[in-house]
């Protein structure tokens, strides 16, 4: 019995003990709970009490691991911490994602073996609770309880703990619940009481095209990290040369983002805004407010404002908050072409589609904020980047790789194969943009390209810089030297940027235009 007793009380702390992995900076051998509900249920009476207790266990334990792993993927994707007071607002947005990449049917699928897993936990714990508590002795619960007490007392006064508990998760999330909402306050308040919260006509731009793109996980690791470096480079090199012979000019910097792995959207907001908008409570704040963007300083300056959106598949209805005169989406962009994944269409497409249908119709100075999707997870299938543009037409010419490529799930059982795939897909963004550069922009274009953050943890490795790549085009020097004259951190001439200094912060990026254009 006794060799029972301990078989069932390794198999139950070596499930608890998995509980404890994210929160801990070690391996801890023991966890604190194994001993308290070891004694406990073993104090208690057989019955349906006992039962409706181990019961409640199972449950409790089913969603602790289910917190553990979105915890996990949280952390390798974002990069940050679980926080349920923020992942709730966004739960939506993810299932979308997935569905986007896996189809409806093995997304649903994806979803019922974890549901089914997570109910096979909870069962496995329930019985391992039950059986342990039948096998033990009537006196062991004095002695268990008692041993819970010392260890839990050891742990706290050792530097090194030697025992953990999982249900330090609930607290943390509590603690998290409530600094949330301490800085959501602190954040509404400023928005409310900012004394720059007004428009600002960039007279310095009047009468040019400025065209603000971003461009997804462009992350300033794509030319640090080594795994991409010489790729890119290479690239950067070729799109340095490329727009000089055009006689294009051309300055680089570095803009630290607010988030990584994901939530675009946040770094859309914190750089037309002005605002530092790290949360989906701040973005939601900040629609709600009267705050305004560089969107209404293009407007005062003269321009017609639109906004690109690819990606955009359903209804946006915030989209109208912003006060674009006219907001473009998957569904009236005139694609023809295959989607691939999540992507709805390829970059070289929107540059186009771009360039034929608003700046060449356009009535006066446009300001347009576009993005760019291509290099979006799950950076399969990458397409070659067409020599001519004329035949790209409304996009039936990429029904030729509508088959190309593996399918996502079989990419990402391979970590390194996924990190060439994402190397491979900014390339070809900077190639598209590249060609559009040399072909269309002029002395009455200011070209303004953003990486929106850097990508997840899973291809930059932990604790990388948040910082994102910018690159500022122009035929008209005196467009391009204001950001070199004004000394800001990261910034240079040429396709590199300044790899010594951190970012400017990208919150900062509407104050620096306003800076640099506002007096003509």
């Amino acid at each position: 019995m006794m060799k029972s007793s301990l078989f069932l009380a390794l198999a139950l702390n070596l499930m608890l003990v998995a509980l404890t992995l994210p929160g801990t900076a070690y391996t801890p051998w023991l966890a604190l709970e194994t001993l308290f509900l070891w004694g406990i249920f073993t104090a208690l009476p057989p019955g349906t009490g006992q039962r409706k207790l181990v019961l409640a266990a199972g449950v409790t334990y089913a969603l602790l691991a289910a917190l553990t792993a979105v915890d996990i993927l949280v952390q390798q994707s974002l990069g940050r911490p679980l926080n349920l007071y923020l992942e709730l607002g966004v739960a939506g947005a993810a299932y979308h994602l997935l569905e986007t990449n896996l189809g409806v049917v093995l997304a649903v699928a994806v979803l019922v073996l974890l549901l089914t897993t997570l109910m096979a936990m909870g069962t496995l714990f329930a019985f391992l609770l039950q059986r342990l508590a039948r096998h033990s002795t009537s006196h062991a619960p004095k002695v268990l309880l008692s041993a819970a007490i010392v260890v839990t007392g050891v742990t706290l006064a050792l530097p090194t703990p030697i025992a953990a508990t999982g249900a330090a998760m609930l607290g943390r999330q509590v603690a998290l619940a409530a600094d949330t909402h301490t800085a959501t306050r602190a954040f509404q308040a400023a928005i409310k009481n900012d004394q720059s919260a007004g428009t600002t006509a960039l007279k310095g731009l009047t009468g040019k095209d400025v065209i603000l793109g971003f461009v997804e996980s462009y992350g300033i690791s794509s030319i640090t990290d080594p795994r991409y470096s010489q790729l890119i480079r290479s690239c950067l090199n070729e799109m340095e040369n490329t727009l000089a012979e055009r006689g294009l000019h051309l300055v680089s910097g570095r803009l630290t983002s607010p988030v990584q792995g994901g939530q675009s959207w946040l770094a859309h907001m914190t750089l037309l805004s002005g605002q530092w908008v790290d949360s989906q409570l701040d973005y939601d704040i900040l629609l709600s407010s009267r705050h305004t963007t560089l969107i209404d300083d293009m407007k005062q300056t003269g321009h017609k404002t639109v906004a690109v959106m690819p990606a955009i598949t359903r209804a946006w209805p915030e989209g109208r908050r912003f006060g674009y005169d006219r907001i473009y989406d998957a569904s009236t962009m005139g694609y023809q072409g295959p989607p691939f994944n999540w992507v709805t269409m390829p970059d070289q497409y929107t540059w186009s589609w771009f360039e034929q249908e608003l700046r060449a119709n356009a009535q006066q100075p446009l300001f347009a904020e576009m993005a760019l999707i291509s290099s979006h997870a799950p950076w399969v299938p990458i397409l070659p980047v067409l020599s001519d543009w004329d035949q790209i037409g409304n996009g039936e010419v990429f029904k030729a790789w509508s088959d190309s490529g593996e399918a996502p799930a079989s990419l990402w059982r391979d970590p390194d194969r996924v990190r060439e795939h994402y190397g491979r897909a900014i390339n070809y963004a900077l190639e598209v943009i590249t060609g559009y550069a040399a072909r269309h922009v002029d002395s009455n274009t200011l070209l303004i390209i953003v990486g929106d953050h850097q990508p997840a943890p899973l291809i930059t490795g932990d604790n990388a810089s948040r910082d994102a790549i910018v690159h500022i085009i122009s035929a008209d020097r005196s467009l391009i030297s204001p950001f070199l004259d004004a000394e800001l951190p990261g910034f240079q001439a040429g396709a590199i940027p300044d790899l010594t200094a951190n970012g400017l912060p990208m919150d900062r990026f509407r104050s620096t235009l306003q800076s640099l254009f506002s007096r003509g």
